[in-house]
């Protein structure tokens, strides 16, 4: 193990947090905060700095990384963002406990979503501001950012550091040089973030929040771009006029599609983007999901508690369909009381996810296809020993190992998505009831299996809100501290797609060689 190299680019990244974490201080400064907010987030930027630059002194014998030391690198890296990002929550007093700090600072870099705060109205800006600026920061990736750092002779090391932290089962270098890779992803990434504040500051502004225009719409921003969700103001998006809320939903379908795709469209080759199968398959879920929920909303019951419009039923149904399986977690309205049909529909993207590429979290849509096509074959094999595969995606045949890194990864997904509702069983709060005050009226929801079932899919897949007593109108405050502790992990390994996670937790991984 290369502890050196892994201490220098670990040093890199604390030093980064620290520069980023001036933002909220700035936010704090702006709005005036009291003295409190403002050395909340001074201590942990001075710590950051600190230990970074100290991290920086010991020279390596060796500069690059093998695979084993990447993916332990980059699940170390989010493990100790988070650790020090929850700080300034716990000093300001804005979630006092620590743990509590922990699970809302790891759903923000993981673009979960998932909160434990009851009362948003009464959380500072600069808090807020944090809160949604991590969701952009861990969208893309925060190594992905530091490769333009890590010198051109260690394209392999870049290489293992890209494929640990980027979701799907593919990744690869869009342009010869790793450098320039990743500066392309991050100017296609800060483009479209730039280009969507920009059209929602056409809108009217909210209704009792005419002074913060321009801060809510950066916030909102931030969750669309990270495909995050952290709301802030009471009812997520369902204070916006429909104009911004039909612009997040077309902005969330598009940070939900391979940045590789915005490249080649960049350089004018249109006809290969069309091409992609992901991409299709991608619309055509969307559509049909669309399709359902919105069939679902209007021919519902009387028993149904919301009224809708027939254009309010097609906003509510394309808005929280991209929202969920692009797993941004945004909502316009309490979908918790929807028809089954609409709810399951969202619970099935809810597991898929957006595509490889994309700031999104859930399976991907391309190991959807590959498994697909790789059950077919298998069926074909049992049907006909001497069967030889032709399937193909993006026009490429499609490798055994290929097919079986998606069930192996599939199988792990399931795995773990099983141990994290069993381990929440054991939770006292289950068998409680909580009071839930949304657009559809009051009415009870009881902790049960479904919303264990919701809280561990929605952490898995880093979507945010879930279903019951963790939908839309409530929080995962009620959770003992095991429970939440549980659910960081599974938001951690959602992020980064397992592996890592378990590398950095592996003694072998640590052992010198």
């Amino acid at each position: 193990m290369n502890y050196k190299k892994l201490g220098k680019i670990l040093g890199k990244i604390m030093i980064l947090e620290a520069i980023l974490m001036l933002a909220p201080l700035a936010v704090a400064l702006i709005y005036k905060e009291s003295y409190r907010n403002i050395f909340a987030f001074l201590v942990p930027i001075s710590a950051l700095a600190l230990i970074g630059f100290l991290l920086q002194i010991p020279k390596p014998k060796r500069n690059n990384l093998y695979q084993k030391e990447g993916f332990a690198l980059t699940a170390l890296v989010w493990v100790v963002m988070t650790l020090f990002g929850a700080i300034p929550f716990v000093i300001n007093g804005d979630i006092p406990n620590y743990v509590d700090a922990w699970f809302e600072i790891m759903s923000g870099f993981t673009t979960t979503g998932s909160s434990i705060i009851v009362d948003i109205t009464a959380v500072s800006h600069s808090t807020l501001f944090w809160r949604c600026f991590s969701h952009w920061i861990g969208g893309m990736g925060i190594l992905v950012f530091v490769l333009i750092f890590i010198p051109e002779s260690n394209e392999g090391s870049s290489m293992h550091l890209l494929r640990a932290e980027s979701p799907g089962p593919q990744v690869g270098k869009i342009v010869s040089k790793m450098k320039v890779t990743t500066r392309i992803l991050y100017l296609i990434y800060l483009g479209m973030t730039v280009l969507e504040v920009i059209i929602l500051m056409l809108d009217q502004p909210i209704p009792g929040y005419e002074n913060d225009q321009f801060f809510f719409s950066l916030l909102a921003t931030f969750g669309c771009a990270g495909t995050g969700g952290f709301g802030f103001i009471p009812g997520s998006m369902e204070l916006f006029h429909p104009f911004s809320q039909y612009v997040m939903a077309i902005f969330l379908i598009l940070f939900g599609c391979n940045f590789s795709l915005y490249y080649l469209l960049l350089i004018g080759k249109l006809r290969q983007v069309l091409k992609s199968e992901e991409l299709r398959s991608y619309f055509l879920i969307v559509c049909a999901a669309v399709a359902f929920v919105f069939i679902s909303l209007v021919g519902k019951t009387e028993a149904f508690p919301q009224t809708y419009t027939t254009e309010e039923s097609f906003r509510h149904a394309l808005f929280q369909v991209v929202s969920l399986i692009t797993t941004a977690g945004y909502t316009t309205t309490d979908y918790n009381v929807w028809p089954m049909l609409a709810k399951t529909t969202l619970v099935v993207v809810m597991f898929m996810g957006a595509m490889a590429g994309s700031t999104s979290g859930g399976m991907k849509v391309s190991r959807i296809v590959i498994a697909i096509k790789g059950a077919y074959i298998n069926i074909r094999r049992l049907i006909n020993p001497h069967y030889v595969p032709k399937a193909k995606f993006e026009g490429k045949s499609l490798e055994e190992r290929t097919i079986n890194d998606v069930f192996a990864f599939l199988t792990l997904y399931f795995f773990l998505f099983i141990s994290a509702i069993f381990l929440l069983s054991f939770d006292p709060v289950n068998g409680e009831t909580i009071q839930i005050v949304s657009d559809a009226g009051t009415y009870t929801a009881e902790h049960g299996f479904f919303s264990n079932f919701s809280a561990a899919l929605s952490c898995i897949s880093n979507v945010g809100p879930a279903f019951e007593a963790v939908g839309p109108y409530a929080s995962f405050a009620g959770y003992s501290t095991f429970s939440k502790i549980i659910l960081i992990l599974t938001m951690m390994l959602g992020r980064l797609e397992i592996l890592p996670v378990f590398i950095l937790f592996s003694p072998k991984t640590w052992k010198r060689v």
